[in-house]
C-alpha cells in the first residue's frame, strides 16, 4: 500500500510543477491533433486526399440492406424471401398502428379500406380486406411500403426499416379483425 501511495504523489508533484509551472502533457499530438477538412488535401494519407472511400462491403451502423430493386417480379421475390422480424411481438401491432396513422392513414383510411381523407383526390387505394392486398405476405407488404407501387410513392427514406416492418404487423392485424364477423369485432 506505501508503494502505491508513494508513486501516486510523485505522479502528482511531476506532474504539477508548481503553481508557476504547467503541468506536462502525455502524447501532445493526441490532444492537439491536426483538424482536415472533408474535402481538402492531406499529406498523410495514401492517395492525398482526407474522405476515404469506405472498405468495399462496409455497411453504415443501423442499416440493414435490402437487396431487391422495385418492380412486380422484385415484389413477389421479396414476398417469398422476406419474414417479418416482428411477427410474434405482442407490441408490434400498437406500435405499427402510431407508423400507420402518421404515414399511411391520409390515404388508406383508418381501418384500410381506401377511404383515407385524400383519397377522393387521387386514384383511389386499394382496400387491405381486398383479395389481391390479403392473399400478399409480409415480405410483398414491407416490399411496397419500400419501394411503392402505382401511384403509391416510395417510404424507404421517411420510415426507418424497422417501422415499416412495424407497420406491416399493423395492417395484417386489420386484415385479421376485418376477415372476422362483424359481431366478432
Amino acid at each position: 500500500m506505501r508503494p502505491l501511495l508513494l508513486a501516486f504523489v510523485a505522479a502528482c508533484a511531476i506532474g504539477c510543477g508548481g503553481p508557476t509551472t504547467r503541468g506536462r502533457e502525455y502524447l501532445p499530438n493526441m490532444t492537439y491533433s491536426v483538424a482536415y477538412d472533408s474535402f481538402a488535401p492531406n499529406a498523410a494519407t495514401r492517395n492525398g486526399i482526407t474522405l476515404q472511400t469506405p472498405v468495399r462491403g462496409t455497411i453504415p451502423r443501423g442499416f440493414l440492406p435490402l437487396h431487391y430493386l422495385s418492380g412486380e417480379r422484385e415484389a413477389v421475390r421479396a414476398g417469398l424471401e422476406l419474414s417479418n422480424p416482428f411477427a410474434h411481438v405482442p407490441s408490434a401491432a400498437e406500435q405499427g398502428r402510431k407508423q400507420y396513422e402518421t404515414f399511411c392513414l391520409v390515404c388508406h383510411g383508418a381501418r384500410g379500406e381506401g377511404d383515407g381523407p385524400i383519397a377522393r383526390l387521387i386514384p383511389t387505394p386499394p382496400a387491405y380486406n381486398s383479395t389481391r392486398v390479403r392473399e400478399m405476405p409480409a415480405g410483398r407488404l414491407f416490399h411496397v411500403i419500400t419501394y411503392g407501387s402505382g401511384r403509391m410513392p416510395s417510404y424507404a427514406s421517411q420510415i426507418p426499416p424497422s417501422d415499416r416492418w412495424l407497420i406491416v404487423s399493423y395492417l395484417q392485424t386489420l386484415q385479421a379483425l376485418q376477415a372476422l364477423p362483424e359481431a366478432q369485432r
